[in-house]
């Protein structure tokens, strides 16, 4: 029951960007718009509940799959995209970069250090 409470807040969150994005008219997909709703909800809350915690854990392994149909998309649209195969590498290289040290600033912002306990 606890997956399934963690999987119905997902797709809540994700309802309500959908919703946001459609009714305001804003040039950004529904799943991101619901995944900044969520993170505001969770710095607000200041924990993650088990239940989402179980939901988003047992998504991980799929990931990939999920990734999947948008570089299949990528493969069909090759022609129109050739003559700009400089400026792709260059966004996917930047794009690359920026997230990975994202992570790595939020990672080193938000874990915990050595001597500190988990729950400080």
């Amino acid at each position: 029951m606890s997956l399934l409470r963690g999987f119905l807040l997902l797709t809540g969150f994700y309802l309500l960007g959908e919703s946001l994005a459609f009714i305001l008219d804003w040039p950004v997909s529904g799943g991101v718009v619901g995944m900044i709703l969520m993170t505001l909800f969770l710095m607000l809350r200041g924990s993650v509940n088990k239940d989402l915690g179980m939901a988003s854990q047992s998504l991980i392994a799929f990931l990939t799959m999920l990734i999947m149909p948008g570089v299949v998309g990528i493969y069909f649209l090759g022609e129109e995209l050739a003559g700009q195969w400089l400026a792709i590498a260059g966004s996917l290289v930047a794009g690359t970069l920026l997230s990975v040290l994202t992570t790595l600033w939020l990672m080193a912002r938000f874990m915990p250090t050595p001597q500190e306990s988990p729950h400080d």
